[in-house]
């Protein structure tokens, strides 16, 4: 290795981190799976000062389009569920009532059963996936209704319900290459584990990528891919068999990230013709070695 080429990766070590922001485009779950591919350019949010604007969920409330998703701001530390009602993040809201303390929030996963909506956010630091209805008419407030599951360090928990029961897909922090899947007949009654967990599966199979959607009575699951480096595609994966007892899947087609944004997409979701996605970027900032400093010394839980 050259002298230029170790100078270059300090400095991209010192100087240089990521950018994530939300975009989206036309497209359908339907019209994704007919094409294998995203339709077209993706169109990017303004971005703002934040260094993550990430796992963006979208959902109609009311006849408007409403955005949930994780922003993270290094000098906090932690990252915080908010939403937008229109295409710009310019008008954000911070959602109110999920777990209480320094717990970092992220993957504010979105489903809708009889006529309510739920969310499940990734709140791993608690060792918990816990329910939360969204009230419609403020959306920025979240009841906690039920924990689901309990004691381990679960990320990016998704949820749907299929072929007479609820499923749910997560992972476990550090556990690459295993999928956990539950499985109840109400979503207020305790989930039972499948026989096979944790299932083994490839590494771009085991952590959710957003939205579990169904096409032609068909299961698909989002994953996300690290072959390159965290969060760097997406894998489109068709559930072949699924009970409490079997589980098969096959990897149907990967989706790529879009330059400017070409370093990662890891979440997809759907609404009303919308395919709503996250890219990353690398990001140049002369205070990112006192951000990264700041990053190292919370994580270490040395500030209380």
């Amino acid at each position: 290795m050259t002298v230029i080429s170790l100078l270059l990766i300090c400095f991209n070590k010192l100087f240089v981190s990521d950018k994530w922001n939300i975009g989206y485009l036309q497209q359908t779950p339907e019209d994704l799976i007919a094409t294998k591919k995203l339709k077209g350019e993706i169109n990017w949010l303004k971005e703002g000062a934040d260094d993550y604007a990430a796992d963006p969920f979208i959902v109609n409330i009311k006849g408007r389009l409403h955005i949930f998703y994780e922003q993270l701001n290094f000098w906090k530390g932690k990252g915080e569920i908010m939403f937008i009602d229109e295409l710009s993040l310019k008008k954000k809201k911070r959602v109110k009532g999920i777990i209480k303390g320094s717990v970092h929030l992220s993957y504010p996963y979105l489903f809708r059963i009889n006529e309510k909506l739920y969310c499940i956010p990734e709140t791993s630091e608690s060792k918990q996936v816990a329910l939360y209805e969204v009230d419609e008419d403020n959306p920025r407030n979240f009841k906690k209704i039920k924990t689901l599951l309990k004691g381990n360090n679960y990320v990016d928990s998704s949820i749907i319900y299929f072929q007479g029961k609820y499923w749910l897909f997560t992972s476990v922090s550090g556990k690459h290459g295993e999928l956990y899947i539950y499985h109840s007949d109400d979503l207020l009654s305790d989930f039972k584990a499948h026989e096979q967990n944790p299932i083994k599966v490839d590494n771009h199979a085991s952590r959710s990528a957003g939205e579990l959607f169904v096409v032609d009575q068909k299961l698909y699951m989002p994953t996300q891919n690290p072959a390159k480096r965290y969060g760097g595609s997406i894998m489109i994966n068709e559930i072949m068999k699924l009970s409490g007892t079997e589980f098969e899947y096959h990897t149907a087609f990967e989706l790529l990230p879009q330059a400017p944004y070409n370093k990662g997409l890891h979440t997809i979701s759907f609404a009303d013709g919308l395919l709503i996605v996250d890219g990353k970027r690398s990001a140049y900032n002369t205070l990112n070695p006192v951000k990264k400093v700041v990053r190292k010394i919370r994580n270490s839980n040395v500030w209380s």
